[in-house]
């Protein structure tokens, strides 16, 4: 496994609390599953998500892990797009979803990364 870089571990970390964030509200019922072991040092308490969600978030976090630009632009201005168009639909909502209600929640933080 490769050693994430501190940006890396910054994007993977919002991704998270992107992912988490759609999967509570979304997806609230279902049977929940211990998130990326990994996110244990990066984010502030363990994620639980459905199987599909956390199939999202490893699928990103295997994604942004064999990332061959450097240094990494955001996803949206990138000239290779590594996700398969389905994952690709799929962070695209979740990032819609959750990024306007995190703002509203007073996340002002991640402002700047749902714009740029």
């Amino acid at each position: 496994m490769t050693e994430l870089t501190p940006r890396q571990q910054k994007e993977l970390k919002i991704l998270a609390e992107f992912i988490a964030l759609a999967c509570r509200s979304r997806h609230g019922r279902e049977q929940k599953v211990p998130a990326l072991p990994e996110l244990a040092g990066i984010t502030r308490k363990p994620l639980s998500l459905c199987s599909d969600c956390a199939g999202l978030l490893d699928y990103a976090a295997g994604r942004l892990r064999a990332c061959p630009l450097e240094p990494k632009p955001s996803c949206k201005k990138c000239p290779v797009h590594c996700y398969r168009p389905e994952y690709r639909q799929k962070i695209r909502a979740v990032m819609a979803w959750s990024g306007k209600r995190l703002i509203l929640r007073g996340r002002l933080d991640l402002l700047r990364h749902y714009f740029f």
